[in-house]
């Protein structure tokens, strides 16, 4: 079969079994069986095509992930992650859009404790939003820098998504990519998404009062000492659980499998001190964390077995020899890649672009010598801006589940526009200054 009719079958059977509505990673595995039955040879094609989605999760590179949702799962059911907010609440006063600062700087400190976006913009919309909207912030300035803030949990460690990209990337390039590199070259990104939020919040609630209106962070007035004491008791040992798993991370001490484990063992410890961990909140913890490892671990297995018989098709290099005819430069294919993910995330999730688009993206950067790591950064912030993105951006889903009924789905995403105008501006500042991306690993070695 010649590789356009292979590239045809694959892709377009996996895009019909996905729009009748089967899971994303039942829909690559039947895509996977009728590929290993007509290019691997029947029966001896399945048995390959089975052995490929073994040998794909028994990977110890993916036991961090696990390892990091269980954490954010842990510091948001014992209410650690509340109180924390709570402290956070205290200390920021007389700013413009003063609780929207709230969020912004409370989401950045929990996307460095937590590994879900999910979880980050849950935790927020449930203790923030509803306070933002009676207190008579206008719903674009109450639930964009939510949304926007979950979003930057890709970049910031603890990352289960960025460890997947990581992962998933190493299986069909070349060269590996390096989950701890990774991990670490997206702190300054997301630092630096964070700090353009906040000078958006200041500055337009600055020259609109009336989109959050002038409030105090207490109606009763609190001394000193009763402002600070909650940040040194609910939000400073926090900090202990990012630096035992970035510290030991980045001074070469431990693997990315072995700080997370360590990060676990500390945020446990954490919560029997507060006394906030019980049988219980252990229970739905491990629970959720093992429905979402075992989602991931499927997803893996058919994205890996995927890349593999597209290789095997001829599809793959078939596809690459074509894009070498337009030699392209690294510039443009990275514009390219960014283009393609832009608009599928329109409509899937970041998972389903990953596994359509990396079988050719990594080959791709292999063949013109790109930086991986900077690539990756390219990649995350892209698969972010997809969160954020209608009709289809999960944060959106996840704004629209935590806001009152009243609020539209329109009104969700305009709050999220100018929050994904600024993530597409910091996007185009790794593009041209990759150091933003690579200090850090730099500084590593």
């Amino acid at each position: 079969m010649a590789w356009p009719a292979a590239l045809a079958l694959m892709l377009g059977l996996v895009c019909l079994v996905m729009l009748i509505g089967l899971p994303v990673a039942f829909a690559f595995f039947l895509t996977n069986i009728v590929g290993a039955i007509v290019f691997l040879g029947g029966e001896n094609g399945i048995m390959s095509f089975i052995r490929g989605s073994m040998a794909s999760i028994a990977n110890f590179n993916l036991a961090p992930v696990p390892l990091f949702l269980v954490m954010g799962d842990i510091l948001l059911r014992s209410g650690m992650a509340f109180r924390a907010i709570d402290a956070i609440d205290r200390l920021i006063l007389a700013v413009p859009g003063r609780l929207s600062v709230v969020a912004v700087s409370g989401g950045t400190i929990f996307s460095a404790l937590s590994g879900s976006t999910i979880a980050t913009t849950a935790m927020l919309g449930q203790s923030l939003l509803p306070e933002m909207l009676r207190r008579g912030y206008h719903p674009s300035m109450a639930m964009g820098p939510i949304m926007a803030i979950g979003g930057v949990d890709m970049l910031i460690p603890p990352s289960a998504l960025t460890v997947l990209l990581a992962t998933l990337a190493s299986s069909v390039s070349r060269d590996k990519v390096s989950v701890s590199d990774l991990l670490i070259a997206g702190i300054i990104p997301g630092l630096i998404m964070s700090v353009c939020f906040l000078i958006w919040i200041v500055v337009r609630c600055w020259m609109r009062p009336d989109l959050a209106p002038r409030d105090e962070a207490s109606k009763a007035p609190m001394t000193l000492v009763e402002r600070w004491r909650p940040f040194f008791i609910d939000v400073v040992p926090l900090s202990f659980i990012f630096i035992v798993v970035m510290g030991s991370m980045f001074m070469g001490w431990a693997s990315p499998t072995d700080s997370a484990a360590l990060g676990c063992l500390a945020t446990v410890a954490l919560a029997l001190c507060y006394r906030a961990l019980t049988w219980k909140v252990l229970f739905e913890s491990l629970k959720s964390t093992a429905a979402v490892t075992t989602m991931i671990f499927f997803i893996i297995a058919a994205s890996t077995t995927f890349a593999q018989i597209l290789a095997f098709s001829g599809a793959t290099d078939g596809a690459l020899a074509e894009i070498a005819k337009y030699e392209f430069t690294p510039l443009i294919a990275v514009f390219v890649m960014i283009a393609i993910l832009l608009v599928l995330g329109c409509f899937m999730d970041q998972i389903s672009m990953m596994l359509l688009t990396f079988p050719f993206f990594m080959p791709l950067a292999n063949a013109l010598n790109m930086d991986l790591v900077w690539l990756g950064v390219i990649l995350l912030i892209s698969l972010q801006i997809g969160l954020l993105t209608p009709p289809f951006g999960l944060l959106l889903f996840v704004m629209k589940g935590v806001a009152p009924p009243e609020i539209t789905m329109r009104q969700v995403w305009a709050a999220a526009f100018p929050y994904t105008v600024i993530v597409f501006g910091v996007l185009m500042l790794v593009v041209f200054v990759p150091s933003v991306a690579t200090l850090l690993t730099g500084a590593m070695r």
